[in-house]
């Protein structure tokens, strides 16, 4: 596939090293080597969104003529100073960068582990490939991305439509909370499927 990245920092360097390495044709750039709208040209399979929170919106608005018709990847995290959700009370953050470029498919994803995590070959813990939530409505879009995802060595969970990202977006608040602020163990919050409750 071809992948475009939309930044030059530690989630683009991670993200488009491991998918390089799976086959695929990954172009990077960023707002300094002014390369933005050639990464997002190249990207006619999907698109990385890898940019600080703060920026995304404009960014997307200003190649929104590109994105039209592409698979956009929302990894960006609206947390603030104390941790918390710079857009509590919503919109979220995916759905202000679908505002932004209203022909794009935006899937969010890929934003609820540390960078550190991503360049692992592969995320696997205690012999558990790590999950990974996707938001997003367009079918094919949510197809490219689960691809991605398991060209990772990770698996690929459905979390609902874009209406859903917020939901993700606020759980990486609070894990990153207790992880950095806390020091604490955050998987420990959540116990085993099977003591989870009546499944449906």
């Amino acid at each position: 596939m071809r992948i475009g990245i939309l930044g030059t920092g530690d989630m683009a360097d991670a993200l488009g090293t491991r998918w390089r390495r799976a086959g695929h044709e990954v172009r990077a750039g960023g707002r300094r080597d002014g390369g933005l709208r050639a990464a997002a040209g190249h990207g006619t399979d999907a698109v990385l969104l890898a940019l600080p929170y703060q920026a995304v919106v404009e960014v997307v608005g200003e190649l929104a003529d590109v994105l039209h018709g592409r698979t956009l990847i929302d990894c960006t995290n609206p947390v603030g100073p104390g941790f918390a959700l710079r857009t509590a009370g919503g919109p979220s953050a995916a759905e202000r960068v679908a505002a932004a470029a209203p022909g794009a498919h935006v899937v969010k994803a890929f934003n609820l582990c540390h960078v550190d995590v991503w360049r692992m070959t592969p995320p696997v813990f205690d012999g558990r490939p790590l999950a990974v939530p996707l938001c997003g409505d367009d079918a094919g879009a949510l197809s490219v991305v689960r691809r991605l995802v398991r060209d990772l060595g990770c698996e690929p969970l459905s979390a609902g439509g874009l209406d859903r990202a917020g939901l993700v977006e606020a759980t990486a608040a609070l894990l990153i909370g207790l992880w950095v602020g806390e020091g604490a163990d955050a998987q420990a919050i959540a116990p085993p499927l099977e003591y989870a409750g009546p499944r449906a």
